[in-house]
């Protein structure tokens, strides 16, 4: 099954923008403009805003609508109704921690691609029947970390990942090493105490080396 004709842009020109995206939680509307420059500036194109917070719909906006550079996408979207919301924002991808079969069938008709999630064999053959072949492994490091999704490449090896949950600037390098998986996501780049204090700078710093460490690592 091909979802070709329906999305703007296709999973693996998302996957090769970029070894790190980074998983944002961000609370306040007016830290969202300044949080995407400064990754930007640090050499991340590619941004996850999840849905874990009020104002995320919100967050998403103001990047898609200020910071047209950034490729923005919702994260944490889990059923065809924050799809269609993260789409009205101006989202132009989504990535799910999981997958049900109406979170697949909307993706389907979608707009933009949808990146599902996955743990298990199981529900990776599911996905692959559904027509994806692009894959958010989560929880990465619970999950068996990078062990497993090498394991996976022998019986799917056109199946490509963007493992996330718990993978940081010191073990990114054991996934991005493997020929399976395009890119990483990551919450250390935009550390809490760092956005309180409105230190974009320092944003820039820790994505221009997470960007260095992680081409390294390819």
């Amino acid at each position: 099954m091909s979802l070709s004709n329906n999305w703007q842009i296709q999973p693996a020109e998302l996957f090769a923008m970029g070894p790190v995206v980074p998983v944002l939680v961000i609370e306040n509307v007016e830290d969202a403009v300044p949080i995407a420059q400064a990754l930007i500036a640090g050499g991340i194109k590619v941004l996850e805003v999840t849905l874990r917070t009020a104002n995320a719909l919100d967050v998403i906006k103001e990047i898609a609508s200020k910071v047209p550079e950034a490729m923005v996408g919702s994260g944490t979207v889990t059923n065809p109704e924050t799809l269609q919301q993260s789409i009205d924002a101006g989202a132009k991808f989504a990535l799910s921690p999981g997958m049900t079969t109406e979170l697949l069938a909307a993706a389907q008709k979608s707009s933009i691609p949808l990146i599902p999630g996955i743990s298990s064999i199981s529900e990776l053959m599911e996905g692959i029947d559904a027509g994806f072949d692009h894959f958010k492994f989560f929880p990465a490091e619970a999950a068996g970390g990078a062990k497993t999704i090498k394991s996976v490449s022998g019986p799917f090896p056109h199946v490509r990942f963007c493992p996330t949950g718990g993978i940081n600037v010191g073990n990114m390098g054991n996934y991005l090493s493997l020929s399976n998986v395009s890119c990483i996501g990551g919450s250390w780049l935009v550390p809490d105490d760092v956005v309180k204090k409105k230190d974009w700078a320092t944003i820039t710093e820790i994505t221009k080396k997470a960007v260095a460490a992680a081409t390294q690592g390819k």
